[in-house]
């Protein structure tokens, strides 16, 4: 289930972290774009109307996000950190081709495996690298259009 805009409001509100502008900008922004943006994106985008709103300042904003547990930290790609404000358990597909990723369900139960039972999990990721349908089609109607 993807949380509204209000349900985080009030989360955050019940672990009494104050609803700045600035943070209920950037919440609003992860609500409305479920693209998994970067900080740059974020401040690039929410720059254009909050003048005075500094990438510093998104970086501070979405971890106090994280700490709250609203937003969930995705590193798909070493050098690049992205945040999802789906939290729940779920996967993550990254096409190689338009860089789109998206969302899919996973039963994280069934990836319990013997070989780490006297490890402590924290954390559990499922990530998949690919092309996507889009992209997949777009290459498929080209190579129709070489003749190939």
């Amino acid at each position: 289930m993807k949380p509204s805009f209000e349900e985080l409001k009030e989360k955050l509100k019940q672990r009494n972290i104050h609803l700045s502008y600035q943070r209920l900008r950037v919440l609003e922004y992860l609500v409305q774009n479920r693209c998994h943006p970067t900080v740059e994106q974020i401040f690039s985008d929410l720059q254009k109307s909050i003048s005075t709103l500094s990438k510093t300042t998104v970086y501070n904003i979405l971890k106090i996000l994280v700490e709250a547990g609203v937003v969930r930290v995705i590193t798909i790609e070493d050098y690049e950190t992205r945040y999802d404000i789906e939290v729940e358990n779920h996967g993550h597909f990254k096409c190689k081709s338009c860089g789109t990723i998206y969302d899919f369900n996973i039963n994280f139960d069934l990836l319990n495996s013997a070989d780490l039972k006297n490890f402590k999990i924290s954390d559990k990721n499922v990530y998949f690298k690919g092309i996507c349908p889009r992209c997949l089609s777009n290459i498929n109607e080209t190579n129709e259009v070489k003749g190939d």
